[in-house]
């Protein structure tokens, strides 16, 4: 195997490494999936109409 191979591999092992480590660093920050916490005031109805738009209602 000559250097300049041996260079390459060690780059491209270098370059793995450094993807690894960005994305374990990036699932952490992330949160690890935590659910934000419910809102204390609690919507209000007025008949069957929501207090919110129907476009931002979640879909079941």
């Amino acid at each position: 195997m000559s250097v300049a191979m041996a260079v390459a591999l060690i780059l491209l092992a270098l370059a793995l490494l450094a993807a690894m480590v960005g994305t374990v660093v990036l699932v952490i920050r992330d949160g690890r999936g935590q659910i934000p916490l419910e809102p204390s005031v609690q919507p209000w109805t007025a008949g069957t109409l929501p207090s919110r738009p129907y476009s931002t209602l979640r879909r079941i």
